[in-house]
């Protein structure tokens, strides 16, 4: 029995069953939880982020930023910002290219929003070398533009599950059965009319629609600003079950060992998107994640990269293209989406062609 489950269960056993939200928020950041105790990313952890597969995609990310800075006037005092930045692999590659503008450089202070003092340490090993001003919080600052980014985040983010029973909609919960976890039912019915099947689920992500509204509203005060949100997920309306839980690149039981697995859910790009417009801001996008790259200038990277390079290197350049930007099974380009938010309409790098808006 994991310390998180033990704690659990004692807390269920006073104050009764928790929802899936508070089940997520204790295995994934109570002291003992997931990413206080686990080494979650690269091949000995257990996911790989877009970032470690290739440099690339954090350089094209980088350059995609500072253009929206020179977009936006250059202005003179900016955050630039990364949600959840795991060992600083993204950062690290976004501020190679973006430290080669020493306007940029000038102007910019690098925030990373961070909760894991384990992580810090590891984030401030890599990334003190690379910008002369970094600073960590656990919330997203709002006194200045921001230029943000968040990639695979809001994944992570806790949700609430419905499930519909007899015309009714009733909330999904995390009981006990003796020693062990168990799911229930509320048994007090939500107030909700969207219309399922006996036994449908809709799941909805209260702290993702606040956080992305406290990003577009910061964007839109200031008139300047962009944020890039890339994730797995859906971008219509609809119905289902997306959590789940990972370890050793595997799935899992979610109530299996917790605190010793990462948990998340698929990340509904519509809500995203309509509490950004809420919020004030202009949404563009989701597009899958290969067009967005593409857009960007990925093939080309590519061959730059790959020009008087052995057959070794160009193969596995070749092949971390195909990760990033293929439609296949095991590659990102469908299933990962890219959405960006502005203060204003305006044509973006990467969404000019293919962006369409999720209304």
């Amino acid at each position: 029995m994991t310390p998180v489950e033990e704690r659990l269960l004692r807390r269920i056993a006073i104050t009764g069953p928790i929802t899936i939200a508070e089940f997520m928020a204790a295995c994934l950041t109570d002291p003992d939880g997931y990413y206080a105790t686990n080494e979650p990313f690269g091949v000995a952890g257990d996911f790989i982020t877009a970032p470690e597969i290739s440099q690339m995609f954090g350089e094209l990310i980088g350059a995609f930023l500072l253009d929206r800075w020179h977009a936006d006037g250059r202005p003179d005092a900016v955050d630039l910002v990364e949600l959840g930045p795991g060992r600083g692999t993204l950062m690290g590659d976004i501020l190679r290219v973006a430290a080669r503008d020493s306007g940029f450089l000038a102007a910019s202070r690098v925030v990373l929003v961070e909760a894991s003092p384990r992580l810090r340490e590891r984030q401030e090993a890599a990334l003190a070398p690379l910008h002369p001003r970094i600073e960590w919080r656990e919330a997203i600052p709002s006194d200045r533009p921001i230029y943000l980014v968040a990639n695979e985040f809001f994944d992570a983010l806790p949700i609430r599950q419905f499930v519909h029973q007899g015309g009714r909609w009733f909330e999904r919960t995390v009981g006990r059965d003796g020693d062990r976890l168990t799911f229930g039912l509320s048994p007090f019915p939500a107030a909700m009319a969207a219309e399922a099947p006996d036994g449908g689920v809709r799941e909805i992500r209260p702290a993702a629609s606040a956080a992305i509204g406290e990003i577009a509203s910061t964007i839109a005060r200031h008139r300047a600003g962009t944020a890039l949100v890339i994730d797995y997920g859906y971008a219509t309306d609809g119905f289902g079950e997306t959590l789940q839980a990972v370890r050793d690149h595997r799935p899992c039981d979610v109530l299996d060992r917790p605190g010793e697995a990462d948990l998340s859910a698929h990340v509904d790009f519509r809500a995203l998107a309509q509490a950004a417009k809420a919020a004030g801001a202009s949404v563009h996008g989701p597009i899958g994640q290969g067009d967005f790259l593409l857009g960007l200038g990925l093939l080309e990277r590519a061959g730059s990269l790959g020009a008087g390079a052995s057959r070794e290197v160009q193969a596995r350049l070749h092949g971390e293209v195909s990760r990033l930007a293929g439609d296949g099974p095991n590659e990102m380009g469908e299933l990962f989406k890219a959405l960006a938010i502005t203060a204003n309409p305006t044509t973006l790098p990467g969404f000019d062609i293919v962006g369409r808006d999720c209304g």
